[in-house]
Order: C-alpha cells, then sequence, then structure tokens
C-alpha cells in the first residue's frame, strides 16, 4: 500500500494546509488580537478548525505507514489485524474524500433547520414532528450541538413548525442535502378507518450567518415584539415575557424565538435567524438573473418532493433526485441519513443546487 497511489490524496493540499495554519498561528500570538474581539474569535475558531484538520490527516498517514510496514512482514498470523487497519483506513479515506466534496462557502459551518408541516392538518403536524426527531438523532449520532430555536406545536399532535441550530463542522454542507418537501405514505394512527394518508413537509436549510458577511440589517427595518413563550404548562411556563417575534419590514420575514429563558439570547437567535432568511433571498436573486439567461431557473417549493418514505404498502425511503432508496425506513427515521446525504453530495444535484455555496 502506497501513501501517494491515492489520486485523493493529492486533491488534499497538506502542505498548503500547514503554511495556512502557521500563518493563523502567528496572528493568534500577536498581543493585540483580542483588542478586536470578534476577529479574534473568527481567527481562533479557524485555528481549530485546521488544527483538527491537519491532526487527521497526519494520523490517517500514520495508519497507512503502520499497515504497509505490517504487510511486510508477510506473516499469515497478522492478517487479520491488517483487513481491520486497511478496513478502518478506507473507511476514512472515503469520509475524507466526501469532505472534499464540502468545499462551498459555507460548508464547514452551522446550519439553521427549519421544519414545516404540510397541507393535511394532524397527520402532516405529526410527520414534521417525526422529521423533527429523526434530525435531532442523526445531530446526535454525529456528535452535533442541537439547539431548539422555536417550536409552534400542533393543535391536537405533532408540530406546525420547528426550527433549529445545528452546530459543528461540516453541519450545513451535509444538511443542505435535506432541503426540500419529504413525503410520507403510512395508514393513518389518527384515522378512525385506519386508511391510508399521504402527508408532506418541508424542509429549509440555511447556513449560519456570521456578523462580518454583507448582510446588513438596519435597525429601523425592524419591529420587534415580546411575548411569554408558550409552553407544555407547569415549569415549562414562562412568567416573563422572553420570546421574540421580529418583522423585518422590507421582506415581510418574520422569525419568532421563545426557547431561551433570556430575552436577550432569544433576540440574538432571532437575528441569527433573520440574518440567514436574508441571505438566502440575496442570493437566490443573483442566482435567478443567471438562470434567467440560461432559462433554467428552478426554486425549491412544495410542487416536488425530494423524497418518498413509504411505510404501507411496503416499505422503502427513494430519494427522487439521485434515485438512492432503503428498505429499512426505522433506520432512516432513527436519524440513519448518510447513505442520502453522501448520494446527494456526489450528485450533480450538489452543484446544480447550491445556490449559497
Amino acid at each position: 500500500m502506497k501513501v501517494h497511489s491515492n489520486p485523493f490524496w493529492c486533491v488534499f493540499d497538506l502542505p498548503k494546509i500547514k503554511d495556512e495554519l502557521n500563518q493563523l498561528q502567528n496572528k493568534s500570538e500577536d498581543p493585540d488580537l483580542w483588542s478586536d474581539h470578534d476577529q479574534a474569535q473568527r481567527i481562533m475558531k479557524s485555528l481549530a478548525d485546521l488544527r483538527d484538520e491537519v491532526q487527521g490527516w497526519e494520523s490517517l498517514e500514520s495508519e497507512i505507514q503502520n499497515a504497509t510496514e505490517l504487510a511486510e512482514f508477510e506473516d499469515p498470523a497478522l492478517l487479520e489485524d491488517l483487513e481491520k487497519i486497511v478496513s478502518k483506513i478506507e473507511n476514512e479515506l472515503a469520509q475524507r474524500e466526501l469532505s472534499v466534496l464540502l468545499s462551498g462557502r459555507y460548508d464547514k459551518g452551522n446550519a439553521i433547520l427549519t421544519i414545516n408541516s404540510g397541507a393535511g392538518g394532524v397527520d402532516s403536524q405529526d410527520w414534521a414532528m417525526m422529521l423533527e426527531r429523526m434530525y435531532l438523532r442523526w445531530g446526535d449520532h454525529h456528535g452535533y450541538e442541537v439547539e431548539i430555536l422555536d417550536r409552534n406545536e400542533g393543535d391536537e399532535a405533532g408540530i406546525k413548525t420547528v426550527t433549529m441550530s445545528i452546530s459543528g463542522r461540516y453541519a450545513y454542507g451535509y444538511l443542505r442535502a435535506e432541503k426540500g418537501v419529504h413525503r410520507l405514505v403510512r395508514l393513518s394512527p389518527f384515522d378512525a378507518a385506519h386508511r391510508r394518508h399521504t402527508s408532506f413537509a418541508q424542509v429549509q436549510v440555511l447556513p449560519e450567518i456570521s456578523d462580518d458577511d454583507s448582510i446588513v440589517i438596519n435597525p429601523d427595518d425592524l419591529r420587534i415584539d415580546v411575548y411569554r413563550s408558550s409552553g407544555a404548562g407547569g415549569q415549562n411556563v414562562q412568567k416573563n415575557s422572553t420570546a421574540i417575534r421580529l418583522l423585518h419590514i422590507p421582506t415581510g420575514i418574520i422569525v419568532t424565538c421563545q426557547n431561551e429563558r433570556s430575552q436577550m439570547q432569544n433576540r440574538e437567535n432571532a437575528m441569527k435567524v433573520l440574518r440567514s432568511r436574508l441571505y438566502e433571498i440575496a442570493q437566490e436573486e443573483k442566482e435567478k438573473e443567471l438562470a434567467d439567461l440560461r432559462g433554467e431557473f428552478k426554486k425549491t417549493e412544495w410542487g416536488s418532493q425530494i423524497r418518498s418514505y413509504v411505510l404501507h404498502p411496503y416499505q422503502m425511503v427513494k430519494d427522487h433526485r439521485t434515485e438512492y432508496e432503503v428498505g429499512n425506513t426505522q433506520s432512516v427515521l432513527d436519524g440513519d441519513l448518510d447513505g442520502f446525504i453522501e448520494a446527494f453530495l456526489r450528485s450533480p444535484y450538489s452543484r446544480e443546487g447550491s445556490i449559497l455555496n
């Protein structure tokens, strides 16, 4: 096994990354670094990310070298150990290869994910809550920090909408594969006749936009309302007005946030969501101007689903963009989305549909 025989290794310029790491390290040692707190935080975050990346590649390189040396012994007794090491290396290389596909401007950053129930009443609201659970499980599997920013419960069951922040390396890069309409086919637990129902929910995924980006929000363009957070009752009901509703007057965008007990924290989270939505609008307008010239602009709307989850009369989850499908629906609903995400990232849809990259 040769370290540089894999063409993928050449794609990742380790010396260049190490040079960037050294430059950031020098900046972090500047005694005046923290005079600009926001800039200092960005430098330290970039430094930590690059350090983790370099350490990961160096560890992989060491594993390959160990496997090469082990193979040179040509000892049958060591074959099982060698196979385990090689399998581990192959899995790690596959993940590293996938990360190279995540080269967009915001792919390495955090994501803001919103689920809206579609028409269909309680069935669609229950489906939205099933999707909420699926993404919470997915985030937990990958060690991401997931925070519910706003949640509007259904009248009888389920949820009407939920917005969550998912923080961690490549969170947005992976989750942008989930943007679109998700369709569920099942025997309805809310139908007395137990008939088959089709439900829809829309998933919106945005990158978390930091203050240093081009989106500037004029305070005069905002109407801010403060109200009491709703809850399930008892200790969950807020006695003080901490929930925030923002109206961006020029666009009509409304953002609510009521998860935190602090009004200030709710306001910060609401501004975070608003900034990301304004950025999405700006990018879609740019994309539309270019695509109109080509006659091919298409915005994700309710009209077409990206994925179907069929629980009756058979079991299957199928992505209609990539044709990737699995028969274990429960595994998918428990957060096993990696196969779908990888298929999307390797497909032309990943490049064509990523207007925020």
